[in-house]
């Protein structure tokens, strides 16, 4: 039988494929190394094994032991799979810029997550690196892995996805592209690949607010190039025992925007679902696009799944909020028409009156409200179908023929998803604006701000 003994062994030989969208401008043929299909869903798995496997065969990590690390998540993913499987405790420390969903899925496997500030210096006692050595020291029988300086990380990638990738390609790779972060894909990749043929070009794609990109041109370490940013799983505020730079041909920095809405385009265009620095990666390549050849064989990183993106790069409201998304909103089509007022009406009043509102202001939807509260609605369509029946009805209160009331929405909805709750029956939507008064937004406002 055809099986494997524990989940361990699922780890590695992920898929080459190609990318035919985003892509389509360039002159060479890209291919993206998908290791989400890595059991931890990263490509964080293969270091993580080899990690435990090297501390186990010298002694460092003994059984019943406690393993220790600080992570953005990935890493932590994989050493906790080796923990269930090998009979360790885990504990790991992140930093609060990571998203809520690596720390829920540690939870989920067993493992203990401490949170720490993410904007303070690496030899701060709150910083996750410090911290991680506080436990190590603190902990009996525990190991602190250490990723960063931990030079099986770079064996993993030596040992495992450069030759996956050599395999792949038929040794007709001529450049690879990845992410810069603890060093270690990029370097144990590149050493491989340089030893089977030197002229393939390494290109590393870091972030603005690294240092390493710097640090690559001048071999100087400036502080004053780190500030904080957004992008998660790569860059550095200093530089990993991981990284031979010598085996790199080129950085290039790329904006926590351009990837997180290169992410997205990935996902929609290439039916990847990958995370923020599958974008960044690919945002990167882009451009470099005038330095590839029609003879080109390009192989990009995509490091992990988008699962645990969704409350960050695949939420509306968290991109829009940074300005990541160009995207028209409700707040947007409210100020593009200054002056108007939100026409409403009580329940006492008569449909003849309303009507005549209606004609007054040359609008079809007015909302019913009462004591400063929506009870219902009054559309256009839907009184005439009503008079049309009953030519008595002028008389009735509004109270006895209105309808639903409108649907109530965040300020900041995408105008993409107002369209989607506005139906044959319901022709607006309502929002409280910043100063917590109703505005509402009809099909006729929607269509005009997809026009203009």
């Amino acid at each position: 039988m055809d099986i494997k003994n524990n989940i361990l062994e699922t780890i590695g030989n992920t898929p080459l494929i190609k990318l035919n969208k985003i892509t389509k401008q360039l002159p060479c043929l890209v291919l993206a190394k998908v290791d989400y299909f890595n059991p931890g869903n990263s490509i964080k798995d293969r270091m993580a094994l080899k990690m435990v496997e090297v501390a186990e065969a010298e002694g460092k990590l003994k059984p019943g032991g406690t393993i220790i690390e600080c992570t953005s998540g990935n890493t932590g993913m994989g050493l906790a799979l080796a923990a269930v499987v090998k009979g360790y405790k885990a504990i790991f420390v992140t930093t609060d810029k990571q998203s809520k969903e690596k720390a829920d899925i540690l939870k989920a496997v067993g493992a203990e997550v401490i949170v720490c500030p993410t904007n303070v210096m690496p030899d701060d006692p709150k910083s996750y690196y410090s911290v991680a050595k506080r436990l190590a020291k603190e902990i009996p029988n525990s190991y602190h892995f250490n990723q960063y300086d931990n030079l099986a990380n770079r064996l993993a990638h030596y040992e495992s996805t450069g030759p996956e990738i050599w395999k792949q390609t038929d040794g007709k790779i001529t450049h690879f592209v990845c992410t810069a972060g603890t060093g270690g894909t990029i370097t144990g990749t590149a050493q491989y690949l340089k030893e089977k043929n030197p002229n393939i070009k390494i290109w590393a794609i870091d972030v603005y607010g690294s240092l390493l990109t710097h640090y690559f041109k001048t071999g100087e370490i400036d502080m004053s190039y780190v500030h904080p940013y957004i992008s998660e799983g790569f860059g550095e505020d200093f530089v990993p025992e991981n990284y031979d730079m010598s085996v790199i041909d080129h950085f290039e920095q790329v904006t926590d925007k351009d990837g997180a809405v290169m992410a997205r385009r990935i996902a929609k265009e290439e039916g990847l679902f990958c995370g923020y620095s599958a974008g960044s990666c690919l945002q990167g390549l882009m451009q470099l696009k005038d330095s590839l050849t029609k003879d080109d064989v390009v192989v990009c990183v995509f490091h992990d799944h988008g699962s645990r993106y969704v409350g960050k790069v695949y939420n509306d409201q968290w991109m829009m909020e940074r300005g990541f998304l160009d995207v028209k909103s409700v707040k947007d089509i409210v100020n593009g028409r200054v002056g108007k007022k939100l026409i409403t009406v009580e329940p006492k009043h008569t449909v003849a009156e309303v009507v005549e509102l209606m004609k007054k202001y040359d609008i079809e939807h007015i909302p019913v409200m009462k004591e400063a509260e929506i009870i219902g609605s009054v559309s256009e369509a839907g009184l005439f179908l009503k008079v049309f029946g009953n030519n008595d009805i002028k008389d009735a209160t509004i109270e006895s023929v209105m309808e639903k009331p409108f649907p109530i929405v965040d300020f900041l909805t995408p105008v993409e998803k107002i369209g989607n709750l506005m139906t044959k029956e319901n022709g607006a939507v309502l929002a409280k604006d910043e100063k917590g008064d109703f505005q509402i937004v009809t099909k006729y406002d929607v269509i005009q701000s997809m026009t203009k």
